[in-house]
Parts: C-alpha cells; structure tokens; sequence
C-alpha cells in the first residue's frame, strides 16, 4: 500500500491549522489522565492484592515494555495508512484496553489487570506516535518545539488532576480494599475513548507531511538508518524518560525519608505540587522556544537537570526537597524537544522515525527497578544518583547538536527559521525514481 498524499503545514489555512491542532491536542489529555491514574492503581493492588512493591511494579513493565514493543510498528504501519487512521487504531486499543479492566476487576486476577495496562499502553504508544509528529509538522519547523511543549503540557495538567480524582472519589474509605470503582472508573475511561474516536471519524483531519529544509531535500531519501539525528534522538529519549520515570516513582518516599518530619499524605501533596511545578515549567519553556533555539536550550536544561539530580542524591532536609522541585520543572520541555529534534528534517521517514523516538518511553520500564535497587542496598536519596545518568545521555545528544549546527551554519542561541521545501508530496511523488532528484532540482529552480 502507497502512503496516502498529504499536504505541507505551510498549505493549510489558518482555520484549518488551529482546528487540527485543537482535536489533536486533545489526545495529550487522554494518556496524560491513564498515567496519572497508573501510580493510584499501583499503591491500590498492593492493598487488594496483598502483593509487593516489586511485584506492582509490573503494570509499569507493562504500561512502558508496550511502547518499546509497540510504538515502531506503529509508525511503520502509519507510514502506510496515515496519521488519522493511526489515531483511530490507537484509541480502539485504549478503549479495549480498558474495557478488560472490567473482566479483571470481576474475577479479581491481577495478571490481567497487567495484560490490560499492556493493551493500553499499546494503543496509547500509538497515540503518540500520530499526535507528537502530526503537531511537529502542522506548521513551521521553526516553532515545531514550541508547539509540540504547548500540547504535551495539558498531557501534564491530566496527569495530576488524574491522581486528585481517583485519590478523592474512588479509593477512599470503604473503595479503598475492593475493586469495585476501578471497573467503572476504567468503563469510563473506555466511553472517553470510543467518544473520541468517533469525533475523529466525523472530524476533517489532513494528511501532513513534513517540510523539509531545501539544503537536506536529498538526504531525506537516503536510508533511514543514516539518520543520526533520529538514532540518537533514541538513545537520549530512552534515557531520559527511564530518569524522569525513575524520579517521580521514588518522590513520595524521598520526601518521606529526608527527615524533616514530612507525613506520607503530606508527601503525596508535594507530589502533586512537583507534578503542578513540571506543567508550569512547560508553558514556560513554549514562551522560550519562541526565541531559544531548542538544542541549545534542551543542552541548558539538560545540565540543569544533572545538576539537581546531584544535589537531590546529596542534601539532606529541606535543601534536597527545594532540588527536587526545581528537577522537575526543568525536565519539563525535555521530552516534546528531543522528539521535535529527533525527528526534524527527515522528510518520508518522519512517521517511521516518530515510532522509532516514542520508543524510546520503554526507558521507563527498567530505570525504576534499578534504582529501586539502589535504595534498597543504600537509601532513597541515594538512589537519585541511577537517573543523573539518564540527563547525562540527554545533554550529551543536545550539545552534539549544538556543535553540529554550529559548524553548519555558525553559533546562535536565537530560534531560525530554515528554508523549506514546501512542494506537494503528490507532484513529487509523480517523478520516477530514476529521475526524482532531477526532478525536484527543476522544481526549486522554477520556485
């Protein structure tokens, strides 16, 4: 199957732009509200179940192990079928997902709770790889960054008020040792989906496909393989989000542990203060991508978040609580950069190389359990020193960039704009293949 033909971001109207863009925002919510909800459900089992800390930890193998198995099959069969049929399959595998919850709850076996949270995880890597790269190149390359941190930071917004909700309404006093309200709170979570996938049959989605910079309109038909920038963009997503996974899983007993008199519910409340600051911190950084180039501000943030993980594995009292919150604020713009720059100037590999990037949150099924391990034979605080690696790796791939496109086109920390190619994919793709680059070296001559 040929992939569907699409337009630039560049051709779209204004109202057509703002549209698409709102509809796909709205996905953000959706995986930022199942997440939230996955720490809830974690500390629930451990009552209902009467199993380990350890042992709970495999709804998150599941949730994270399914986007590393998943989400490069996802933008290998959207290349094909293209972004709107991805989300619809996406939000079939959330909805049924959650749908099993019920089963599960029924018959109270914790494997299939875990069999499920795979499902959804499957689905919602799907998700991803449709939205991050549909809100990427719905526009200027030169706000991708900014634009992608404006959706990802509603993602935050429901993955604290998720928590909020289920701790206040539907684990407390007598829900709190049945399983009862899980099942309606999961037959909801599916009615969310169906809804959204039947706005998105009726919605007008367009087909985009990504500009790409005149001087790179060549290599963007080279092996996929030879994309560095992708590749590496892997490497560092798999490492950050396994660090930023690893420090929010382990919060609540660092605040615990500091020894200055914090309670557990009190603990849970910073919790969600630090979730609040890491929101806050990414609308923040789309006031900032506007005007900061993304590998130079990512290398900033990246050294940062080296910098307080240290001091967070090091201070006692209240001066490692202080550190805690700041690391989270700037680990707020890292992920939707690493994606945009991971992905940018790739041209016909973009949705393949979206897959490849989203991969990378399966860092988030490993990064845990060693620092778990950590704790266990040191201590909480301790620990923190597992996810400084992770923002090492990070800012190592950011100051590359950094350099390289220093020595492409001179140093500036300023956001450019790049000249695009902004030809339709289906006049391209009328050219044989023997005669394409001709092709388009006659195309921008006449431009």
């Amino acid at each position: 199957m040929a992939p569907p033909a699409g337009t630039t971001g560049a051709e779209l109207s204004r109202r057509q732009r703002i549209y698409a863009f709102a509809l796909v925002t709205s996905l953000f919510f959706t995986w930022g509200f199942a997440y939230g909800l996955l720490d809830v459900l974690n500390a629930h089992f451990q009552t209902v179940f009467g199993i380990s800390k350890l042992q709970s930890t495999m709804l998150q193998l599941a949730y994270f192990g399914a986007y590393f198995v998943w989400a490069p099959f996802a933008g290998a069969f959207m290349s094909r079928i293209g972004y709107k049929k991805g989300v619809h399959i996406g939000l079939g595998l959330y909805s049924l997902g959650a749908v099993f919850f019920w089963p599960s709850a029924k018959f109270e076996k914790y494997g299939g709770f875990v069999g499920s949270t795979f499902v959804i995880g499957c689905g919602l890597a799907t998700l991803e790889v449709a939205a991050n790269s549909y809100i990427s190149v719905l526009g200027s390359p030169k706000y991708a960054a900014a634009r992608l941190n404006f959706s990802q930071g509603f993602q935050g917004i429901a993955s604290f008020s998720g928590p909020l909700i289920a701790a206040r309404w539907f684990f407390t006093g007598a829900n709190a040792t049945s399983l009862g309200t899980v099942q309606w709170v999961y037959l909801a979570v599916a009615g969310l989906g169906v809804a959204l996938n039947i706005l998105f049959f009726f919605a007008e989605l367009p087909e985009i496909t990504s500009a790409t910079p005149t001087e790179n309109i060549s290599g963007q038909y080279e092996s996929f393989w030879k994309q560095y920038r992708c590749l590496f963009g892997w490497v560092a997503q798999t490492a950050y989000v396994g660090a930023q996974v690893g420090v929010a899983a382990f919060a609540v007993n660092y605040f615990e542990d500091q020894g200055v008199g914090i309670s557990a519910p009190r603990a849970s409340d910073l919790f969600s203060f630090c979730q609040i600051t890491f929101t806050v911190g990414r609308f923040v950084g789309v006031l900032l991508l506007n005007f900061i180039d993304p590998a130079f501000l990512l290398a900033c943030y990246g050294g940062f978040c080296t910098l307080f993980c240290i001091l967070v594995s090091q201070l006692p009292g209240y001066g490692g609580v202080a550190s805690l919150f700041l690391l989270f604020f700037f680990e707020s713009i890292c992920y939707p950069c690493i994606f945009t720059l991971g992905t940018k100037n790739l041209g016909i590999h973009t949705k393949r190389g979206s897959g490849l990037i989203v991969m990378g949150v399966g860092g988030g099924a490993w990064y845990p359990s060693a620092q778990g391990a950590l704790a266990d034979k040191a201590n909480t605080r301790r620990s923190y020193l597992v996810p400084m690696s992770g923002y090492i790796a990070m800012t190592i791939y950011a100051a590359g960039l950094v350099i390289d496109q220093a020595t492409k086109d001179g140093f500036t920390m300023r956001n450019r704009s790049p000249q695009v190619d902004t030809h339709s994919p289906a006049e391209v793709s009328k050219c044989d293949s023997a005669e394409k680059q001709i092709a388009i070296d006659e195309c921008l001559k006449s431009a």
